[in-house]
């Protein structure tokens, strides 16, 4: 009689499946994926998949499963060792980032095979995703304090991060683009200086621009309009505007 693996080998054999998996309904898609293809991609019998999940649509639930509670744990554990919330923020930022780059099956799947869950399975999931969303969300929250951006959309602001950040599996090359590290300081840089920059900030929804800002903007307008009424109406074509030229 075969000996029960511990808990230690079910969870890094259950592990190796759902990576395998991944791969698979990555390919082939959720609904055109068979069991039989992930007994082959795996090189595990039917019967010993059987043993991990119960169906393939708890398989699915399965891999979703272990990327979100992978990215909230390993988010939590290191930021729980910072104490500034910029810092803190950033490194949210970067774990996100060195995930995805290190799992695009992973992605891929939590991305465009979310719907295919019923409703208990997407029930629990939910819950897992507003754990990390929260996450997020305090450590917006707590730079928002600390930099007195009381005009700050939260909610909007953390959307707009992740939106940033969840599709670079769409376009990112590893050949001609930047490793996590370098792509987390540039997205957290367009983050801190957009949500948290002085035009983001507005009262009564109008942008507040600094004035040394403003005053520069006044004065390239005025030169603008100054060359304009110089030139002729006629027999000359007119000047393209910068925004088409690239100028």
């Amino acid at each position: 009689m075969m000996a029960q693996p511990t808990a230690r080998q079910f969870d890094r054999k259950l592990g190796e499946i759902l990576r395998c998996a991944a791969a698979v309904f990555c390919e082939r898609g959720y609904h055109d994926a068979s069991i039989r293809d992930i007994s082959r991609a795996t090189r595990v019998s039917l019967a010993g998949l059987y043993y991990y999940f119960q169906s393939k649509e708890q398989l699915l639930y399965l891999i979703q499963r272990h990327a979100f509670q992978t990215l909230l744990s390993g988010a939590r554990r290191t930021l729980a060792t910072l104490d500034h919330p910029e810092g803190r923020l950033r490194a949210f930022v970067r774990l996100h980032l060195t995930y995805f780059l290190e799992h695009p099956n992973e992605m891929k799947v939590l991305t465009h095979e979310e719907k295919v869950l019923t409703d208990e399975f997407r029930r629990r999931l939910k819950a897992i995703k507003k754990s990390y969303y929260r996450l997020c969300f305090d450590q917006v929250e707590a730079l928002k304090r600390e930099r007195h951006a009381g005009t700050l959309n939260t909610r909007l602001a953390v959307l707009s991060l992740f939106g940033m950040m969840n599709w670079i599996y769409t376009w990112h090359n590893p050949r001609i683009d930047p490793d996590a590290d370098t792509m987390a300081a540039y997205m957290g840089d367009t983050f801190l200086n957009g949500a948290f920059g002085d035009c983001a900030r507005s009262v009564n929804g109008t942008a507040r621009v600094p004035a040394r800002a403003a005053s520069r903007s006044s004065q390239r307008t005025r030169s603008r309009r100054t060359h304009l009424s110089r030139l002729p109406l006629t027999g000359r074509s007119q000047p393209r505007p910068a925004w088409k030229t690239g100028g």
